[in-house]
């Protein structure tokens, strides 16, 4: 079992350690050993789009017809999507929606359940 940290840029599992520095083999990301501790303490603030605070495993509605890019496929207005997990990037939120399957979604067209 790994006992190293994940990776704060992407979450890998697969960090290794090259001498005071740790490295992520997938992202290419580099972090100090000694910055493990400022990192967990810097969490991002994802709000919906009124406002409230959003966490990771809650339960949100979609408030506007989304478009699914390269199908013909459309989330439609008041689709419940359960279980969401927080990312970083423009879509800042990672989920599965019923019938439709893995996709990233936009706080901003989201309102907590």
């Amino acid at each position: 079992m790994n006992s190293l940290p994940k990776c704060p840029k992407c979450s890998s599992e697969y960090t290794y350690e090259d001498g005071d520095r740790y490295v992520c083999p997938e992202c290419a990301h580099e972090w100090a050993k000694d910055a493990l501790s400022e990192s967990a303490e810097e969490k991002r603030v994802v709000r919906d789009a009124f406002g409230n605070l959003l966490n990771d495993g809650d339960t949100v509605t979609v408030i506007k017809d989304l478009k699914i890019k390269g199908s013909s496929l459309v989330v439609k207005v008041g689709t419940k999507v359960r279980n969401i997990r927080l990312i970083e990037g423009d879509h800042d939120i990672d989920c599965k929606i019923d019938g439709i399957g893995a996709m990233q979604l936009k706080s901003e067209f989201v309102k907590k359940a």
